[in-house]
C-alpha cells in the first residue's frame, strides 16, 4: 500500500472504516510531512499538530464505534490563512495584523469540516490579503514548487497547493478572486475547483466582494466532490450564499463525458500566446475527452480581454481592505499591494459600474454561450511555474500578475464554476494544467468531465513528487 501521505481523502476514509489504519496514524503522517517540507517549500504559516492530533484521537474513537461524524471524520485538512479557524490567528499574509486577541470564531466552510469530524494540520500561507497569482509576503516570504524549489508555487493559494501536492493533508481550503485556486493547482499539479460564486459562502465578506470563491484543492475530483458536499452548505453569516445544493456532488460524478458538448479554446482566439509545451499537453487531454465520446469543437467565448474592468473591480477592492490604514501600515505593506491600492483609491463609482458594466455583458455572452456548449476547456495558464519571489516572469513584459493569468480572472468575474485538472508536464517536468468552465450552478459537470479524465488516465500523468528536506 502507498504510504498514507500519498492517499486520497475518499482511500482515507476507505480505510478507517475497514480498520486498516487510523485517523491517528494519517495525522501523525500528514504533520510528520507537512514540518520535513516546511524548510524547503514554506507552506505553512503555522502548524497545530497538538490540537490535530487530540481531534484525531477523538476521531479514532467514533470510528472505533462505527459512529462518524461524517464523510470526512478523520481527514487531515489545511485551510488557507485568509479564512477563519477557531483558536488559531488569521494574519493574511499581513504584518498589519496582530495575533492577539480570541480567534473564536470558524469561516463557514471551516465550521462545516469540524462539525463532521475533519482534523484541520495547519493555516497555510497566502500573498499580502490574497491580492496576486503568487505567493510571497512580508509575513511569511515565499512559497515554492514541489517539483522545482526555486520556483514559484503560484498563487494566491500557492500554501494550500504545495501542502496537497506534498503529502500534507489530502483536503485543503482555498480562495479564489482571480484564479486563486486553479493557478497553483495548476502550477503544483494538483486538482482544484472554483464553484459557482455563492455555492460555499464565505464570511467575513470579502472585500473583492463578489469576484472571491472559496473552493476545494485536492488530489483529485472525487475528493474535490467529498469536500464540496461538505462545505456548499448555507450559512446566515453570507448573505449571498445559494440555497442547499439539492444534490450530492460525489454521486454526480458517474456517467462521463459521452455526448457532452466540448468547446476546446487554445488561446481565446490567438489573444493568449501560450507556451508549446502546454498547448500540447492541454490539446492531448482534449483529444482524451474526444476518446470518451465527448463532442469536441475547436472554438472561441465571444469576448475581449476584460481586464481593464477587473484592475478596477480588484485594485478597488485592495484599497478598501487598507483604507484604514495610517503610514506606517502602508510602508509594510507588499510594495505591489501598495502600488494597486493607490490605484484603486483613485477609481470613482463611475468607473467601478463602468467596469460593472463590462462584468455584465461578459455573463451575458457566457451565459449564451453555454446554450450551445456544455463545457469550456482551455489552459488553465498558458506558461508553467517561474521564479519563485516576484509576481511577474522576468522579461515577460507584464506589469501585474494578470498578464500571465488570461485563462482564469473572466470566470470570477462571471462567476462560473471552472476547475484546473493537471494534464501532463512541460520539458523540465513543471505541472500543466487544463481548465474546464461550465455554466453557472453546473458544478456538477465540470467536476463529473474532470473525474472521467481521472478515471482515463489523462489527468494526474505525472508521478507523486519525491521530496526530501535537501530539495525536490
Amino acid at each position: 500500500m502507498p504510504e498514507l501521505t500519498e492517499l486520497t481523502a475518499v482511500r482515507l476514509v476507505e480505510g478507517f472504516r475497514k480498520g486498516e489504519f487510523s485517523p491517528v496514524e494519517a495525522t501523525r503522517a500528514a504533520l510528520e510531512r507537512a514540518e520535513r517540507i516546511q524548510p524547503e517549500v514554506n507552506a505553512f504559516v503555522r502548524l497545530l499538530a497538538d490540537e490535530a492530533l487530540a481531534r484525531a484521537r477523538e476521531s479514532a474513537d467514533r470510528w472505533r464505534r462505527g459512529e462518524p461524524y461524517g464523510p470526512v471524520d478523520g481527514v487531515p485538512v489545511t485551510v488557507k490563512d485568509i479564512l477563519l479557524l477557531r483558536g488559531a490567528p488569521t494574519l493574511r499574509g499581513s504584518k498589519t495584523i496582530s495575533e492577539e486577541g480570541s480567534w473564536d470564531e470558524d469561516a463557514p466552510a471551516v465550521a462545516r469540516l469540524r462539525e463532521q469530524g475533519a482534523v484541520f494540520l495547519g493555516k497555510t500561507t497566502t500573498p499580502e490579503f490574497g491580492w496576486k497569482g503568487v505567493t510571497d509576503s512580508p509575513l511569511s516570504g515565499a512559497t515554492r514548487n514541489p517539483y522545482d524549489t526555486s520556483r514559484t508555487a503560484g498563487g494566491s493559494s500557492g500554501g494550500s497547493a504545495a501542502a496537497v501536492a506534498l503529502g500534507a493533508g489530502p483536503l485543503s481550503l482555498g480562495t479564489d478572486g482571480g484564479g486563486s485556486v486553479r493557478i497553483p493547482a495548476a502550477f503544483c499539479g494538483v486538482f482544484a475547483l472554483k464553484p459557482t460564486y455563492g455555492r460555499v459562502p464565505l464570511y467575513p465578506a470579502s472585500a473583492f466582494g463578489t469576484l472571491s470563491h472559496v473552493g476545494p484543492m485536492t488530489r483529485d475530483a472525487a475528493d474535490a466532490a467529498l469536500l464540496l458536499d461538505v462545505i456548499a452548505a448555507p450559512d446566515a453569516r453570507d448573505w449571498s450564499a445559494l440555497g442547499p445544493a439539492g444534490a450530492s456532488f460525489t454521486d454526480a460524478l458517474a456517467g462521463g463525458v459521452r455526448g457532452l458538448r466540448v468547446a476546446y479554446s487554445p488561446s481565446f482566439g490567438g489573444q493568449v500566446a501560450v507556451a508549446p509545451a502546454v498547448a500540447a499537453a492541454v490539446r492531448r487531454a482534449v483529444e482524451g475527452l474526444a476518446r470518451l465520446g465527448a463532442y469536441v469543437e475547436e472554438t472561441d467565448p465571444d469576448f475581449t480581454d476584460p481586464v481593464d474592468a477587473f484592475h478596477t473591480l480588484w485594485f478597488s477592492g485592495a484599497a478598501r481592505v487598507t483604507q484604514h490604514f495610517g503610514p506606517r501600515q502602508r510602508e509594510s505593506l507588499d510594495p505591489g499591494l501598495r502600488e494597486i491600492c493607490a490605484s484603486g483609491a483613485r477609481r470613482s463609482a463611475l468607473d467601478y459600474l463602468a467596469a460593472v458594466d463590462v462584468r455584465m455583458e461578459l455573463g451575458r455572452r457566457m451565459g449564451r454561450f453555454h446554450e450551445s456548449y456544455d463545457l469550456l476547456v482551455t489552459p488553465t495558464l498558458p506558461i508553467t511555474a517561474f521564479e519563485a519571489g516576484i509576481e511577474v516572469p522576468k522579461g515577460s513584459g507584464y506589469r501585474r500578475w494578470t498578464g500571465w493569468t488570461p485563462f482564469t480572472y473572466p470566470f470570477n468575474m462571471t462567476q462560473q464554476p471552472a476547475a484546473t485538472v493537471p494534464v501532463g508536464a512541460d520539458g523540465a517536468g513543471l505541472p500543466v494544467g487544463m481548465q474546464i468552465v461550465a455554466a453557472r450552478h453546473r458544478d456538477d459537470l465540470v467536476l463529473r468531465a474532470a473525474h472521467a479524465l481521472y478515471e482515463a488516465g489523462v489527468a494526474a500523468s505525472f508521478a507523486f513528487p519525491s521530496f526530501t528536506s535537501s530539495g525536490s
